[in-house]
């Protein structure tokens, strides 16, 4: 089993229970299945969390299709199941009681990129708001986090960053560069976000950065 402390601290960093933004390893979604609570999404991102990382990636927020159940960002239950996530097991299980597995593109893109480039063993993922902003009543869905919630975000990423000082901090998309300047923290790069046509310009950012 991997070292769950710096999980936890980044954990414990963070509310739960707030009305629109759902955290992954505390709140309890009621479209999970019975063995994909908190629990079992503490233990991904420990495992995720369980290596001595070249570079950071950081982007915005947990979306519904990825972090809110694979409990790691920028990672969808598809590519859990389908065993392409470094120092996570294939899952033997469904993650969500939705008919198919979710996919998100932007994780697709970015695990494409990173295995591609050869880096996807030495890179972890983060976003800056580590809770999912969505639309209230409406679980399957996503929206911009506003400044105050995205300032929620910023003890948990003091924390990862204090953790790996060598690691090299990639901003993905503006939010996560908006909160570093916030924070004083001078990203390594800051990269094209692959949602909504960025795949391209993501990929082309993170090989420049190497």
């Amino acid at each position: 089993m991997p070292d769950t402390s710096l999980a936890t601290r980044l954990i414990e960093t963070l509310p739960f229970g707030l009305p629109g933004l759902f955290n992954p390893w505390q709140d309890h979604c009621p479209h999970d299945v019975d063995s994909n609570g908190p629990v079992g999404k503490r233990e991904r991102l420990a495992r995720h969390l369980d290596c001595d990382p070249a570079f950071i990636l950081v982007g915005e927020a947990p979306g519904y299709q990825g972090c809110r159940y694979s409990g790691v960002a920028f990672t969808s239950e598809r590519l859990l199941i389908e065993g392409g996530i470094p120092r996570i097991p294939a899952l033997p299980h469904r993650l969500s009681k939705r008919r198919l597995p979710f996919s998100e593109p932007s994780a697709t893109i970015v695990w494409k990129t990173l295995w591609r480039l050869g880096i996807a063993e030495c890179t972890i993922l983060w976003n800056a708001l580590q809770l999912h902003p969505h639309r209230p009543g409406d679980p399957w869905s996503n929206r911009t986090p506003t400044p105050n919630e995205l300032a929620l975000g910023s003890s948990a990423l003091q924390h990862l960053i204090a953790a790996f000082p060598s690691a090299k901090i990639v901003a993905v998309g503006r939010k996560a560069e908006q909160l570093m300047i916030a924070m004083n923290v001078t990203p390594a790069a800051s990269v094209r976000h692959p949602a909504n046509g960025g795949a391209t310009a993501f990929a082309t950012g993170i090989e420049a950065l190497m």
